[in-house]
């Protein structure tokens, strides 16, 4: 049910993709919102783990390049991924100080997991497995490539949406009437609707995320330990990461006001807890 509803909340973004085509361009604009959507896809699916790993200057982790990241890490995602059957994922490193991750890559055999260095320091080993768990747990149920699909889709709509505010809509010569009123509502509601169904793709799939960490690692109480540090240590530090590849982190990754927060990609790290705690 969960990628059933996952198809279709992406059929929903490529569909504003059209719409707002339209709006802007009329017949000849649908026309350029649909090759817009499939050229977004196509990227997506090839390229955005390396555009996000680039985004965020992420480094290889391997034994001879960073040895003693190598040493702590290789050894729990080696041992997670036996207990998941996956392949091993290629290592990164963040250098950034506040502590996070995510997961990229349009299959497992393609996964990369990249970590900060702020959570390398702030986390115990036990904790640490419990993040490497929640990440892997993306890659085990194929979220991280609809996740990158629906960042860059809604990132497309709200580029679309910005050129309705400078050149308003307008219809094909061969229908009648026709104003700025199109482009003023393609303004205003599409980023909104990009938003909300990024957001509900990505709220569901951390809590299944969180349940495969459990599952996998044979408890929750490293990552409900890891959660509550992610979470001081984010208000503490906040990271200056894209809106539109914020959703990708294990947790939000930048601060903001209660608006903001009810919009968030994330769920709430208290309501997380609980549901880790349940499952304990």
């Amino acid at each position: 049910m969960n990628n059933v509803k996952t198809v279709l909340l992406l059929g929903l973004l490529s569909g504003l993709l059209l719409v707002g085509g339209q709006a802007l361009g009329g017949r000849n604009g649908l026309w350029t919102g649909l090759a817009l959507a499939v050229v977004m896809n196509f990227a997506s699916y090839f390229f955005s783990d390396k555009i996000a790993l680039a985004m965020y200057s992420a480094q290889p982790v391997t034994a001879q390049n960073n040895p003693a990241v190598h040493r702590r890490l290789a050894p729990l995602v080696e041992n997670l991924c036996r207990t998941m059957g996956l392949p091993m994922p290629r290592l990164w490193l963040i250098p950034e100080q506040s502590p996070n991750a995510f997961a990229t890559g349009r299959n497992p055999a393609h996964a990369s997991v990249a970590v900060t260095a702020g959570l390398l320091e702030a986390m115990s080993d036990r904790e640490l497995e419990g993040v490497l768990g929640h990440e892997l747990g993306h890659v085990h149920n194929r979220d991280i490539l609809i996740s990158s699909v629906a960042a860059t889709l809604a990132a497309a709509i709200t580029f679309l949406a910005r050129m309705a505010f400078f050149f308003g809509g307008r219809r094909d010569e061969d229908e009648e009437g026709g104003s700025g009123i199109a482009g003023l509502l393609m303004l205003l509601l599409a980023p909104l609707a990009a938003l909300l169904i990024q957001m509900a793709i990505s709220r569901t799939r951390e809590y299944a995320a969180d349940a495969s960490a459990a599952r996998s690692t044979g408890n929750s109480s490293g990552l409900i330990s890891a959660l509550q540090k992610l979470e001081q240590g984010s208000k503490r530090l906040p990271m200056d990461a894209s809106p539109a590849t914020a959703h990708m982190f294990i947790i939000k990754p930048f601060t903001g006001s209660s608006l903001l927060r009810l919009f968030s990609t994330h769920p709430s790290t208290e309501d997380r807890i609980a549901r880790l705690r349940a499952l304990a």
